[in-house]
């Protein structure tokens, strides 16, 4: 294996520092020139090592008399949607069978279902219902009714109050529930889906996190059958044509 280069032994010593807490957010990081003296490095190197920290959003760049290099302040929604976006690079490079995929999505959800039905307000149940009411309509998209399924998870998990559980399920549920979408959209039941939604909205609303989770099982156990059915069909007519 070869050796990182020191623009990446650099950055990762100060990525280090920031995660550990010895560099905090809004704190200015040492000159470029202070810099390559401590790190034994050209500045073309520290450049280097701060370009990867900032394309990490980790650092941010400021001009002038005042300026330089400083840790960056992220909040809930940016982090999440940093989340969203590994997430969903990680799944489409790597092969992840669709069982897998389903059980992770909706075992992580199931996990907040107490949580959100013991701390939703009505602006998470006006958010879910707004949502069904999309996903009624009639002539609409595929894509606007992946978009509105991904909403009206996220409202559920983000009733929870808990901002690090919405920052996890951000991953799973915008990288996760398109896949699913993307494979079942052509066999599954609209009308199914919404029941369940339905389900699962007055269970929230009645704060009975039994039946929460049973609802999004209903959900797992219809859409992991929804899709291994096509999965196989599809398996089998490829069989068949090259027979």
């Amino acid at each position: 294996m070869s050796k990182p280069d020191l623009s990446t032994e650099i950055a990762r010593t100060l990525r280090e520092d920031i995660v550990a807490g010895r560099l905090v957010a809004d704190d200015r990081l040492p000159s470029e020139a202070d810099l390559a003296e401590q790190y034994g490095a050209s500045r073309a190197t520290i450049r280097e090592a701060l370009k990867r920290l900032a394309a990490q959003n980790l650092i941010r760049t400021q001009r002038g008399a005042f300026g330089g290099a400083f840790v960056a302040r992220l909040d809930w929604a940016e982090a999440q949607a940093q989340h969203a976006t590994m997430s969903t690079l990680l799944i489409s490079m790597n092969e992840v069978d669709f069982a897998t995929a389903c059980h992770a999505r909706f075992a992580l959800e199931r996990a907040c279902a107490a949580t959100a039905c013991q701390n939703r307000e009505a602006a998470h149940l006006d958010r879910m219902r707004a949502e069904l009411s999309i996903q009624a309509r009639p002539g609409l998209s595929d894509e606007a009714f992946c978009a509105s399924d991904v909403t009206f998870h996220r409202a559920f998990v983000d009733a929870t109050a808990n901002p690090i559980l919405s920052y996890q399920l951000a991953g799973a549920i915008e990288a996760l529930q398109p896949l699913m979408n993307m494979i079942t959209y052509t066999a599954r039941s609209r009308d199914e889906i919404l029941r369940i939604h339905g389900d699962l909205l007055h269970a929230v609303e009645a704060r009975d996190a039994a039946a929460a989770e049973a609802a999004l099982t209903r959900l797992e156990t219809y859409t992991t059958g929804v899709g291994e059915g096509l999965i196989l069909s599809r398996h089998a007519a490829r069989s068949g044509q090259s027979a």
